[in-house]
């Protein structure tokens, strides 16, 4: 089902506008029969919201040593945390704290954070 967000030119409000199908919605288009759920005009402008583009992934398990440690050394948890997921997947559903380790790291926990929450012995 097509949702189209619209802003009233009488009104100023903001409403989304549900459409049975692609037909649907150009059919409505070329005869201007949307009209604002608040007031009742059919004076509406279509507003594009923000387009989310997704960053082509890293296919970790096919990096070398060298590259890994690039990864470990670079500072950014999160990837770290992807390549754990990645290559480890097996380790990660076997054993809890690695599991734990894992998803941390992938929501952005700096490691030094985790190791001492899980009694490590990392020191600032």
């Amino acid at each position: 089902m097509p949702a189209y967000d619209y802003r009233c030119n009488s009104c100023g409000r903001k409403s989304t506008l549900f459409y049975k199908s692609y037909k649907d919605y150009d059919a409505a288009t070329a005869a201007q029969s949307s009209a604002c759920p608040h007031c009742g005009s059919h004076d509406l402008t279509r507003v594009i919201n923000r387009v989310t583009i997704a960053k082509p992934g890293r296919n970790y398990s096919s990096m070398n040593s060298q590259e890994m440690l690039s990864v470990l050394e670079g500072g950014n948890s999160r990837e770290v945390g992807d390549m754990f997921h990645e290559v480890g997947g097996d380790a990660a559903a076997s054993d809890p704290a690695f599991g734990e380790i894992t998803d941390r790291l992938r929501k952005g926990d700096a490691p030094e954070k985790i190791d001492r929450d899980l009694g490590g012995t990392t020191t600032e």
